[in-house]
């Protein structure tokens, strides 16, 4: 076992790992921040996606030891300091972005990611960027519509698939 610290959420956290702890496993049983699924064990799905010093990562591609010092985002970390959603999060309630909930995280995440590097995405541009994120229940439609709301675009005109 060994000691990794990094800064999960604004916090600085430590723990004691084995070489092959996952990131998602360390942030899940480690630090029970269940909010990161794990969804495939294969890295197909996005269902773990968080932050990693600002760049989306899959979680289950990563070690938690390679990430000595980093900083780390999960979900949990993407509400306000209030407690209330942040505005994605508010967005994809808003535009019903989500049925079962499960990708939900990995999504936002993404969505995040994407809004982060274009503020003001096409609906092609969403589309796409959201490409390694499986959702098996809403179709796309309406996450597409929370990402683009949540970027402040007008959502009456994106087309169903």
């Amino acid at each position: 076992m060994t000691k990794v610290t990094m800064t999960v959420n604004g916090t600085a956290v430590s723990g004691e790992v084995e070489g092959r702890t996952l990131l998602v496993q360390f942030l899940r049983e480690g630090l029970g921040l269940t909010g990161t699924h794990v969804g495939c064990d294969t890295s197909q799905c996005g269902a773990c996606v968080v932050h990693v010093d600002g760049k989306a990562v899959k979680s289950c591609t990563a070690f938690a030891l390679d990430l000595e010092g980093a900083s780390v985002r999960t979900i949990e970390g993407m509400a306000n300091a209030d407690g209330t959603l942040g505005t994605l999060q508010q967005a994809f309630q808003d535009h019903h972005g989500l049925q079962c909930g499960f990708c939900t995280p990995g999504m936002v995440m993404t969505s995040a990611a994407l809004l982060a590097e274009n503020p003001k995405p096409t609906e092609a541009e969403v589309r796409d960027y959201l490409e390694g994120n499986i959702c098996r229940c809403t179709g796309y439609h309406n996450i597409v519509k929370a990402v683009l709301a949540a970027s402040g675009q007008d959502v009456s005109a994106v087309a169903a698939e």
